[in-house]
């Protein structure tokens, strides 16, 4: 089932019974409340945080925030309080209550991608308006927003309470700047699988057809669901951002650009064209691989290549299991792949691939993770008799761990898969391939699974040792999301 609906005040939100989270969410250790005030124009946003015990030390998190800050007081004396690059100066026995103001529209204006925007929506990372002290594991802060009539936000937070829109924001890996949206959107909520997901449309200068893009993404959410039977995070959000001019449009891509963004919750950002034709979007592979992110946590960044080559391996494979490919047309693209990844930065181990010192180095880090991935599953497959699969290690997996609110090594993230097998397997390959230069070679693993190359092109045979385990790796499947 999808619904959209205007963001009116909390209307929005009161779709969410799923992931409302009641006054449970509330404990000993929220200590912050804030409240947020915006105006009817979207001109400003005005903070009043409260502290239950003195504070002294508060921050922005963006280098920009000071730009945008209009004014900043102890509530309490009233006393004006100065800034310090991305810090407030307060005084040495600290403050138990602040008030600022932020210009949300200069703020918003800053940003290049929201010249596509019109007025109805204002977006701003909280980066850039929410100072704060620096949150342990265990800290919240319950923030509630007062709207104007008609107005709606959407932040990446835990909902806590539908009727006054409150949130709680607590610790997470800050993998980048999530967005927080103000204004007149659309909001949808699609059932996939079970899971209530959240997907946020803002608006274009030209209206766009917001109805069959939620559907395009509750049909790629589905895809997800291939792997394992659920969705990775019960209350992940989705944004889709409309995106106009030459600067960002495509002739070819109907998704320009798309990420994952771990800030305070999980949201999927795709920044789309909204004049390509709905059949550009169903042809495109972006949303299933930036979904596909979700089903590991965040990992640090020299074992990105990790998290990007699962994404690519499962891209493929999850879109030949929901019939986007065939079976051979996956099989090319996976080839295509690794042999980029092998000619890239041979001199590089994935490791030092995904440090970012190498500008060439993006294919090694894009399919070092899918080689080990298909290893990984194939072996997995073969001395189980099919019983076992990187499938159901994920499933396993996510039942344990996700979504997760820290940042993981790839050792940490290996040694826990090798925990929910009977016999080991991933930090063997880890420990084999991580940190040595070159490229894993799957060459003679293709063999094995009949996946023959001529001339560049990929066909198969069926008389090869492991022909069935490669067929039951793309095989069509179906899912319990409606319409499938």
């Amino acid at each position: 089932m999808i619904i959209i609906s205007k963001s009116k005040n909390s209307a929005c939100l009161a779709l969410l019974s799923v992931v409302l989270l009641g006054s449970s969410m509330l404990s000993a250790a929220d200590d912050y409340e804030y409240a947020v005030d915006v105006d009817s124009s979207l001109a400003q946003l005005r903070v009043v945080a409260r502290f239950a015990t003195a504070i002294s030390n508060v921050s922005a998190r963006s280098r920009t925030a000071a730009q945008f800050l209009i004014d900043a007081e102890d509530c309490d004396s009233g006393k004006r309080i100065e800034i310090r690059n991305r810090r407030m100066l307060l005084p040495q026995q600290g403050v138990q209550c602040l008030r600022y103001s932020i210009d949300l529209r200069k703020a918003a204006q800053a940003e290049r991608r929201n010249e596509s925007l019109d007025t109805r929506n204002i977006v701003v990372s909280p980066t850039v308006w929410m100072w704060r002290p620096r949150l342990r594991d265990d800290d919240g802060i319950i923030v509630r927003f007062n709207l104007p009539v008609g107005l709606g936000v959407s932040v990446p937070w835990a909902p806590v309470n539908a009727s006054d829109d409150s949130y709680r924001l607590a610790s997470s890996p800050q993998s980048g700047t999530a967005m927080s949206i103000f204004g007149r959107f659309d909001s949808a909520v699609a059932d996939v699988a079970g899971t209530d997901l959240r997907i946020d449309l803002l608006h274009a200068a030209a209206d766009y057809d917001a109805a069959a893009i939620v559907e395009w993404i509750r049909d790629t959410a589905g895809h997800i669901t291939l792997a394992y039977g659920r969705f990775p995070n019960p209350a992940a959000r989705i944004i889709v951002f409309p995106v106009t001019g030459s600067t960002w449009r495509s002739d070819s891509r109907a998704v320009v650009f798309g990420r994952v963004v771990r800030d305070g919750g999980e949201t999927v950002e795709l920044l789309v064209d909204p004049s390509q034709p709905i059949e550009a979007f169903y042809a495109d592979w972006t949303a299933t691989h930036e979904l596909s992110h979700m089903m590991l946590p965040y990992l640090r960044g020299e074992q990105r290549w990790v998290s990007e080559g699962f994404a690519q391996y499962y891209q493929n494979l999850l879109l030949a299991r929901a019939g986007r490919y065939t079976e051979q047309y996956a099989w090319q693209k996976l080839h295509d792949g690794l042999q980029r990844g092998r000619e890239s930065v041979p001199d590089l181990s994935p490791n030092a691939a995904a440090s970012g010192d190498e500008r060439n180095s993006r294919m090694k880090v894009y399919w070092s993770g899918a080689a080990l991935a298909l290893m990984a599953d194939v072996e997995l497959r073969r001395r189980s008799r099919g019983r076992e699969s990187l499938d159901t290690v994920l499933g396993r997996f996510q039942r344990c761990c996700l979504p997760s609110r820290r940042t993981w090594s790839g050792t940490e993230l290996f040694t826990k898969f090798d925990s929910l097998l009977d016999e080991p397997l991933f930090m063997q390959l880890y420990l084999r391939y991580a940190d040595a230069s070159g490229f894993p070679d799957v060459r003679p693993l293709l063999e094995q699974l009949g996946v023959v190359v001529e001339g560049g092109d990929v066909r198969f045979s069926n008389d090869a040792e492991l022909a069935e385990t490669r067929a039951a790796l793309t095989a069509q499947r179906y899912t319990d999301v409606p319409g499938n």
